[in-house]
This record gives C-alpha cells, sequence and structure tokens, in this order.
C-alpha cells in the first residue's frame, strides 16, 4: 500500500482511504487538464485583443482573457490542495515552478492587454486614410480652383507653386506612414521635423499665392487655408496617438516575451501532467 494511501485510511480503513486517494488522483488530474485548456484559452484571447482591429473587439477579448486567467488562478489553488491531500512532493514542486512562471504571465497580461485596448495606432492610422486624406484633398481642390483665376503672365509660376504647395502636403501623408509603424522615438521626432518643414513650406507658398492671384480667387484661396488648417490639426491628433504606439508596443511584447514566458509554463504544466501519470491508480489495484 502507498504512503498517501496509509495517511488516508488510518482512521477510515484501508478500502475507504483507497477510494479518497483515488478520488484525489482524478481530480488532480482533472485540474491539470484544465489548467492547461485555460493557460491556452488566456493566451489565445491575449494575441486576439493585440491583434483586434476595432476597440469592441480588443476590449471583448482582454475580457476573456481575464476570464480564463482568473479560471486558471482557481484551479491553482484546487490543485494545490488536492496535491497536498495526496503528498506528492515532485508534483507540488511542478506546481510551484508554474506558479512562479504565472506571475511573469500576469504581469506581462497587465502591461500588454491595456495597451491592445487603447488600439492608438489603429486610430492613427483611421486619421490619416480619412480626415487628414479629405482634408488634403481639399486643400488641392481649392488651389487647383484659384489657380484657375490666373491671368496668362503669372500662369506658369502659378501652376509651379500650386504643385509645390500640394506637394509639401502630399509629403506630410507620406512620412504619416511611417510615423504609425516607427517605434524608435528619435526616429519619430525626425519625422515630426519633417513634418513641420512641410506644413510650413505649404503655408509659405499659400501666403506667395495670394499676392499672385487676382481678387477672386480670394474665396478658394481662403478655402485652401481652411483646409490646410484642418489638416494641421488632424496631424498633430495623429502624431499624439502614433507616439503612444499601443499597438506597436504590445505586438512586440505578446510576439517577445509573452511568447516565452507562456511556453515556460506549459512546460511546468506539461512536467506536472506526466508526474501525475506515473501514479496508478490506487483503487484498481
Amino acid at each position: 500500500m502507498c504512503a498517501a494511501t496509509i495517511a488516508l485510511a488510518a482512521t477510515t480503513g484501508c478500502g475507504r482511504g483507497s477510494r479518497l486517494v483515488l478520488t484525489e488522483q482524478i481530480e488532480a488530474r482533472r485540474l491539470a487538464a484544465d489548467l492547461r485548456v485555460q493557460l491556452s484559452k488566456a493566451a489565445d484571447a491575449s494575441n486576439r485583443a493585440v491583434m483586434a482591429v476595432t476597440d469592441e473587439a480588443s476590449s471583448a477579448a482582454a475580457r476573456e482573457a481575464e476570464q480564463a486567467t482568473q479560471a486558471v488562478e482557481r484551479d491553482v489553488e484546487a490543485l494545490q490542495r488536492s496535491l497536498q491531500t495526496l503528498a506528492y512532493p515532485d508534483e507540488i514542486r511542478h506546481l510551484d515552478t508554474f506558479k512562479r512562471c504565472f506571475v511573469g504571465y500576469r504581469a506581462l497580461d497587465a502591461d500588454l492587454l491595456p495597451l491592445a485596448v487603447e488600439n492608438t495606432n489603429i486610430k492613427a492610422q483611421r486619421l490619416s486614410f480619412g480626415p487628414a486624406r479629405e482634408a488634403a484633398s481639399a486643400f488641392r481642390e481649392s488651389l487647383e480652383g484659384a489657380g484657375r483665376a490666373v491671368t496668362s503672365q503669372n500662369a506658369c509660376c502659378v501652376d509651379a507653386l500650386v504643385t509645390r504647395a500640394t506637394a509639401a502636403v502630399l509629403e506630410v501623408q507620406v512620412i504619416q506612414a511611417r510615423h504609425i509603424a516607427e517605434s524608435d522615438e528619435a526616429v519619430m521626432t525626425r519625422m515630426e521635423a519633417d513634418m513641420a518643414a512641410s506644413e510650413a513650406a505649404a503655408r509659405k507658398t499659400l501666403d506667395a499665392l495670394q499676392a499672385l492671384l487676382p481678387p477672386a480667387a480670394g474665396p478658394r484661396l481662403a478655402a485652401a487655408a481652411a483646409a490646410l488648417d484642418r489638416f494641421t490639426a488632424i496631424n498633430t491628433e495623429l502624431v499624439t496617438l502614433s507616439r503612444r504606439n499601443s499597438n506597436v508596443r504590445s505586438l512586440a511584447l505578446s510576439l517577445g516575451r509573452k511568447r516565452t514566458v507562456t511556453a515556460e509554463c506549459d512546460d511546468s504544466l506539461h512536467a506536472l501532467a506526466d508526474a501525475l501519470a506515473k501514479h496508478d491508480f490506487t483503487a484498481t489495484r
């Protein structure tokens, strides 16, 4: 008779003790298996929170990750009690290894999930492809409309200025896409300086056009100036969101340390399951 059976059978009799051990063994194996399932669910939901493209989907996946994580913690507490009842030192050691690893897992999730839910890079991208593009198009169209009021004497000069102004705004749009994807703050700072220089060039060119165009072009120039103001304000908001870099940072965590820690946690659970499997079911002897 095994030592665990002797301990349980001391006051209840050997037969009942064997049945109690069998019950604990079955429960321990069930909890160990469920631990791996819940860890997998938590990791999958966390990854979906990072990859989701809407706030709603990110938030829903983050909630799923938290629920699965809580299930892991409940399983750990129950399994700890079961292993202590069975007096299985090797299995308790494997569970302790998992618990230490899971502390790191939870710490990473505490950083990763709030970032994933923010979706700042995705929001910046939507600004770039939506309102910013619309404002840039309005700027170009207004300038081209104003340029049609020019006299033949200044036509070449006006055309060149219109092209220069629209190109300056286009340069900002091109930099926006690179800024959203960038993770290096020093590089982003240089990009922002380039954006500011291009915006300043567009405004300077707009002033030069006002001096060359007849009064009839005034409303179109005013519309262009308003569109440029909108574009600049949107770009400022976009840069703020991009600087937060929540999607870039959460993805880096998910593909980096989080994946390693998850694998380490699963390895400890695998070792625990293997150790449990080595025990015969006492009641069947």
